[in-house]
């Protein structure tokens, strides 16, 4: 107990001379630790007499305490010394000039879409949307596809639990579009749609673009004309066009576009795979089922329509050969499409 004054001293100077938490750590572990000295001194009560225990006790208690509060205000000074010396580091002088910033640009997505949208507006095509959360009637029945379709299996189809999906195309806005406008209709309809699917050339989220017209007088000359002239303009040459036959459960007749590569102008290359000509696009004329499910009479109107992946025409018009660095928002890609 003799010791006592001096060790609370020696502390007490240690604790003050420490200039890290580290250091400050240490003194406490050395001093009230399981073998420090303040508390070794409370293991020697046990030889003093019963008189004596009370008063020695008090002593170290206190000294203990006194040492303890010291140690907490240490800390706390030293840990605001810390936080002040970081912000200082990281002080931000605000009366320097900018240093401006690097401009945005859009999507290469979004340059398709726009481009494509302007190129329509100028042949008196209106831009229609709905949502992309549908009902079984606008996504597949209204469109020739019943419960029993084979051609359902082609969608892989995202459902919820109350029987609504993900739109598995843009379709269903031309159900609702000949459902609710007046006639005749011109439109083209952008969106997300999504399927069970992803490899290099598919994505579980991609975008389509759908033309729908609507007319007394329409015929399948009247649709090979629009594709000739959009996708000419579209890809800024001239391109050979080729539509063979198909089928699509919501047209009828139906065919698949193919044009001449872009890449290699029709002599071959690994992209159209030696064939000189790239598939495109899906078209045909409405069917009248379609129309009749929307209450148009078949017997007086026509139609046509054709759709296409617009992350597919983006990918051909900037000479992509991976679908997904669309949507991996790698800074190192999209820097290629400076703002414009």
């Amino acid at each position: 107990m003799q010791d006592l004054t001096a060790l609370l001293e020696q502390a007490l100077a240690e604790i003050e001379a420490s200039v890290e938490l580290a250091a400050l750590d240490e003194v406490r572990v050395r001093f009230l630790g399981k073998k420090g000295a303040l508390t070794e001194q409370l293991k020697s009560l046990g030889a003093l007499s019963a008189s004596e225990r009370p008063a020695a006790g008090q002593r170290i208690n206190a000294a203990k305490e006194r040492l303890v509060a010291a140690l907490e205000a240490r800390q706390a000074a030293l840990a605001r010394a810390e936080i002040e010396a970081k912000l200082e580091a990281g002080r931000v002088d605000v009366t320097l000039p900018g240093r401006g910033g690097d401009r945005g640009s859009l999507h290469p997505v979004t340059r398709a879409r726009l481009r494509i949208e302007e190129l329509f507006a100028t042949a008196g095509y209106e831009v229609a949307a709905g949502p992309e959360i549908e009902d079984d009637f606008h996504n597949f029945e209204a469109l020739n596809i019943p419960a029993d379709h084979p051609a359902r299996a082609m969608h892989d189809t995202f459902y919820f639990p109350d029987g609504r999906l993900l739109r598995t195309h843009t379709s269903p806005v031309q159900i609702r579009a000949m459902q609710t406008r007046p006639l005749p209709l011109r439109l083209i309809m952008p969106g997300r749609v999504y399927r069970v699917d992803y490899d290099v050339t598919h994505s579980p989220m991609f975008h389509q673009l759908e033309v729908l017209a609507v007319d007394e007088t329409l015929s399948f000359a009247n649709l090979k004309a629009l594709l000739r002239g959009f996708l000419s303009a579209y890809f800024e040459r001239d391109l050979k066009l080729r539509l063979r036959p198909s089928f699509f459960p919501f047209t009828e007749p139906s065919a698949e576009v193919d044009i001449s590569c872009v890449l290699c102008g029709g002599a071959g290359c690994r992209v159209c795979k030696q064939t000189g000509w790239l598939e495109v696009a899906g078209c045909g004329m409405v069917h009248p089922n379609v129309f009749r499910a929307c209450g148009i009479d078949p017997e007086r109107y026509s139609g046509y329509a054709f759709g296409f992946g617009l992350d597919r025409l983006a990918m051909l018009r900037y000479g992509l050969d991976d679908l997904r660095v669309f949507f991996e928002n790698d800074v190192r890609f999209l820097r290629q499409f400076p703002a414009y």
